[in-house]
Formats: C-alpha cells, structure tokens, sequence
C-alpha cells in the first residue's frame, strides 16, 4: 500500500450504527483525520445508516459509502480496510469479528466481545487461522482513577491484595434503560453479568493481573418486569411509550419523539426491522436479572464479592482492596444517562471522585485524582487516542485482547450457570485460555 496521500492512514470501517458507533465514527472524521479514515460503514438498517452519514459527511467533506450487512463482504472488498469496528448487537460481534479476520482485517470490537463460549472458540479459532489482532475496547481501564488503583496496586501501596468488595449501582436512568431494549432478552446481551459487568470483571483482571477460577453466583429480577410492577400495587401497563397514554405519567417512560436523536435512531428506522427502542420496563418478555451478587476466586487466591443492582437512587461504584499492608477505598459517582440520548462525551461521566489509601499502622491519606472530562470517567477520550492516534507505549498495558475479552465474560458466564445450577462453578471447565 502506498504511503502518500490518505492511504497513509489507517483504513477503518465500521458495523452497527446504534447508539455505541456515534463514539467511533465521530471521532474519527473529527479529532484523528491525520492518522485515521473511516471508508465505510455498515449495519441491517438503511435509515439508521443515513443518520449516521449524515453526522459524517459534514465532518469529512465526501461522501461516505453505506452498505447493507448482507453486504459486508462486498464492502469489505471494495473499501478496502485494514481495521473493522464492531458496535452491533452483542449476539452478532462474534459473526462480524470472525468474518473480518478471515478477510484479512484486524478488528476493534465493543464490549462484550461476545456473550457465551462456542462464540469465544469461533474468535479464538480465527485468531489462530488468520494471525490477526482483536482489541476488545475496556474503556474504563484508561479512567484516570482506575488507572491509579492499577498504579497503586502494582506498587505494593497495601500489599498483596486479599479480598475486594466491589459494589456497582446502576440508577432508575441508566439502569432501567437495558429493560426497554434489547438487553432485556438475555438471548440477545447475555444478561448484565455479560452485558454490563465485563467491563467491571475485566478492571478485576486487570487492576489484580489475574483470572477467575470459581465462580458463584445469585441473581433475580426483583424490581422490574410485570409481575414485580403488580405486587406493589401497580395496576396500568403497555407495552412501550410510543402512542400511549399510560405511558405519559411513568417515569420510566422514554419517549423517542421527544428526543431528536433517539427519533432519528430508532423511532424513524423501526417500519425497517421492527425494533422498538421504548418498550416498558414493567413488560413482559423480560429474561435478565436486576439484582445480582458474585463470590469469585481469582487464580492467585484473592476473594471477590461483586454486586450489580439496576434501579438504585445513585450512578457509580464502591470498591475496597484489603491487602496485607492495608486498605484501598474508592467511590466513584457517575453521571446519570440513557443510551444515545445527548451528547455522548457525558455518558459515564464521572461527578466526584474520592480515593483513601489507610496503610497499616498509619494514618489514611487522600489520594489526589486529576478529575478527566469525558465518558467512562474520562477513559473514553484517552483510549480513543490510543486506538486511533499516536501515541507511545502504555506503560499501564491497558489495551485489552481477544483473550482480556474472554476472561472478562468467563466470570458473568459461570455467574449466570451458577444461578441457574445452584453451583460453584469452576471456570477451567467452561474454557480454557491461553
């Protein structure tokens, strides 16, 4: 390949154009067009495609080609990319990663990688066959504040770690929102254990350079879904916002035609695949859980207690490291949001931040975290510099692989066997990684 002109830069292109792509496509047309060209994207939806050209064409100044997926292999042949940017619904990434790689492209693939472990060995196996390269994009790994837990950590600050207690709550905003779409079918997203906890089972095995060994696990659907909705007394229901009149006075209601974007995504692409972005949390159909506690064993002994609840009055996270030479405590508060309902940089933004460090025998100290703009605690700007940009080696080793990607849905794969077993479950019987 030439190294004049735009074949200097990498060639990406990209599949899924839901609420996730906006983060990708935007930023390269926008921030990284020096090193960077998007050449096509793709995705089952012909209008979700036209919103998405229209956001990239202003941006570019030409004219970006839109393929269809069952097209992908001719887009692939025709635009030419050295990289695929995978952002479709998580029961899919597995089909377009693989297929990418067996035609000679690199992939950058959304979390989770993919939702269960025949999906894992197709990766895998591909991996082996065309020697290309999956990156799984683990943002909260670059937040400054999680960055210095890694630091910290690694630094022996409190020996060797022994046990955590990580507490993660999801708010009656964000929260409710995975049970109006289509992570409300566990089919689809492998239920929040896969969906939303591979990024916090993945900063375990990152900040503690280990694995799960066992895993176990109890979770229920205890807040929403119809039944739940009705012991407490609630007696008017539908079956999503649009067009309802029971749905103007439920605060969970989302209502599409009130929120630009969210029209433009998916209330003006549904006549296409029948997609309803605004179903009703207190529906039926639900099939993932909302309530959910983890005891996990790591490879080199450290115990784990893990909680994720989805309809709690606060965004953020609670963690404390107990180590052999004292205690790490964070609590981190987040921004509230619903998926791609305003400007993305704010999702997961981080509001306050409080890192105490309490050595044994001495007295605690604050620990000072430069407080990042941005989503995910400011580590969506940061990794997208390190995908797309120039940048030195990271000394932190944040930059996560297809096997990062595998260990962090094994621990929310054996969580979800176990709550439907009863059972501990060891993760070297489900797959074993390299």
């Amino acid at each position: 390949m030439s190294t004049s002109g735009l074949s200097a830069k990498k060639r990406y292109a990209l599949v899924g154009t839901g609420g996730r792509a906006g983060l990708f496509y935007t930023s390269i047309a926008r921030d990284f067009s020096e090193t960077s060209i998007l050449v096509a994207i793709c995705d089952t939806n012909q209008t979700r495609l036209d919103y998405a050209k229209s956001k990239i064409d202003p941006l570019t100044g030409g004219q970006i080609p839109t393929y269809l997926a069952k097209d992908f292999d001719k887009m692939i042949e025709e635009t030419k990319p050295d990289e695929v940017i995978v952002t479709t619904i998580d029961r899919t990434h597995h089909t377009y990663i693989v297929r990418a790689l067996e035609l000679g492209c690199n992939v950058i693939t959304e979390k989770p990688m993919t939702i269960d472990v025949p999906q894992c060995n197709e990766i895998f196996s591909a991996v082996d066959r065309t020697d290309k390269r999956v990156r799984v994009t683990f943002n909260y790994r670059y937040a400054p504040h999680n960055t210095k837990i890694f630091e910290l950590i690694r630094s022996g600050a409190i020996g060797t770690v022994t046990s955590i207690h990580f507490e993660w709550m999801l708010n009656t905003s964000h929260g409710a929102d995975y049970f109006r779409r289509w992570h409300r079918d566990a089919r689809n997203s492998g239920g929040l254990l896969v969906h939303k906890s591979t990024h916090h089972f993945d900063l375990i095995n990152f900040w503690l350079q280990s694995r799960p060994k066992t895993v176990y696990a109890q979770g229920d659907l205890k807040f929403y879904g119809k039944k739940n909705a009705e012991d407490r007394g609630i007696t008017s229901f539908y079956s999503r916002a649009y067009g309802s009149e029971a749905a103007k006075d439920d605060l969970f209601a989302l209502h599409l035609d009130q929120n630009p974007q969210l029209k433009s995504l998916y209330l003006d692409a549904e006549h296409e695949d029948g997609y309803y972005r605004d179903q009703s949390v207190f529906g039926d159909g639900i099939s993932i859980e909302d309530t959910m506690n983890v005891l996990v064993r790591y490879e080199n002994e450290t115990i784990l207690t893990y909680s994720l609840t989805a309809y709690a009055p606060w965004e953020g996270f609670r963690v404390s490291f107990n180590g052999t030479g004292g205690r790490l405590e964070a609590e981190i508060v987040e921004s509230s949001y619903v998926n791609s309902g305003g400007e993305q940089s704010l999702e997961g933004a981080a509001e306050d931040i409080t890192l105490m460090l309490r050595p044994l025998f001495q007295e605690p100290r604050k620990v000072e975290v430069v407080q990042a703009k941005g989503g995910h605690g400011g580590g969506d700007e940061v990794m997208l510099r390190d995908l797309f940009g120039d940048v030195e080696p990271d000394e932190h080793m944040r930059a996560a692989s297809h096997v990062d990607g595998a260990a962090s849905i094994l621990t929310g794969v054996a969580a979800n066997r176990s709550i439907r077993t009863g059972q501990v479950v060891k993760v070297s019987d489900i797959l074993t990684l390299p």
